[in-house]
């Protein structure tokens, strides 16, 4: 197979990922990876074209180590994706819901599932993705073991489904960054979005002076989260979304007067807004 036809994602067969995978590039052949650096790996040395990876969840929040790996990847995003993520509680053929004693999953999606574990009272035990369990459960054969996974993994693994559909909240939706080795930019028209990173200068107010110019241009920004870096408590990175493309004259001055009051300021891709952002912009 054609190896720019390829698209990795973080975790096992049956995984969220995988689904995202195969709805967004049906023609692409979905390949696993142990790990996120093995799946930024494989983009950089062109093992693959694309790599789909969640970034954030409407219930759980931000994803871990996707904010750290981003910036020094050297790679760059050219699409989004959303999944509504429904999650399955299943066991070993011939295991009811009265039998099982413990529950295991990645720890994103125990933290979606929480109401119908404390409901039948099972030992939450985290494990490195979804699908994986689902595959360890079904090695084990323990009819006192459960997982929480995606329908197609219980498909995959031979699983039986005891409760569907068991996430907390119905929104539950995963957002998936795409990202490639080289950049792609959209189009400049109404529909794109423009990620970047910054750190600002250790002065006062100097955050506050470097945002500025996103509301005196009229840009929303849909999204800021700090983190820190490099082990020290004031050497901050800020992770923002804006509306735009840079060249845009609004966005343009917005950048121009980031990158004034900033140590340092990347973009790591302008890409389209994908249609799901319809379904919750804010009414006027």
């Amino acid at each position: 197979m054609d190896r720019r036809k390829r698209i990795v994602f973080q975790g096992e067969r049956g995984a969220n990922s995988h689904i995202a995978c195969h709805e967004a590039y049906p023609d692409y052949e979905a390949v696993p990876c142990p790990t996120f650096e093995d799946a930024f790996a494989g983009i950089a040395t062109g093992e693959a074209e694309l790599g789909m990876i969640p970034i954030e969840n409407s219930g759980a929040g931000r994803g871990a180590d996707i904010h750290y790996l981003m910036p020094t990847s050297g790679l760059h995003i050219v699409a989004e994706w959303f999944l509504t993520v429904r999650h399955q509680l299943m066991a070993p053929r011939g295991a009811s819901l009265a039998g099982i004693k413990s529950v295991e999953s990645h720890l994103m999606a125990l933290g979606q599932c929480r109401t119908i574990i404390r409901k039948l009272g099972l030992k939450p035990i985290v494990a490195a993705d979804t699908a994986g369990s689902a595959r360890e459960v079904a090695e084990r054969g323990d009819l006192t073991r459960a997982a929480i996974a995606s329908r197609l993994a219980a498909q995959i693994y031979g699983l039986d489904i005891l409760a569907e559909d068991v996430e907390d909240e119905a929104h539950n939706t995963t957002r998936f960054i795409v990202l490639a080795r080289d950049p792609q930019w959209a189009k400049a028209n109404d529909g794109v979005i423009t990620t970047f990173v910054f750190r600002v200068r250790n002065l006062p107010a100097a955050l506050y002076k470097a945002l500025g110019g996103f509301a005196t241009n009229g840009v929303n920004m849909t999204k800021l989260e700090s983190y820190m870096i490099e082990g020290n408590f004031y050497a901050t990175q800020f992770y923002a979304d804006v509306e735009g493309h840079p060249e845009q004259r609004g966005l343009k001055l917005a950048l121009e007067e980031l990158e004034f009051f900033s140590k340092e300021m990347k973009v790591l891709g302008v890409y389209p807004a994908h249609p799901f952002r319809a379904t919750f912009a804010e009414k006027q």
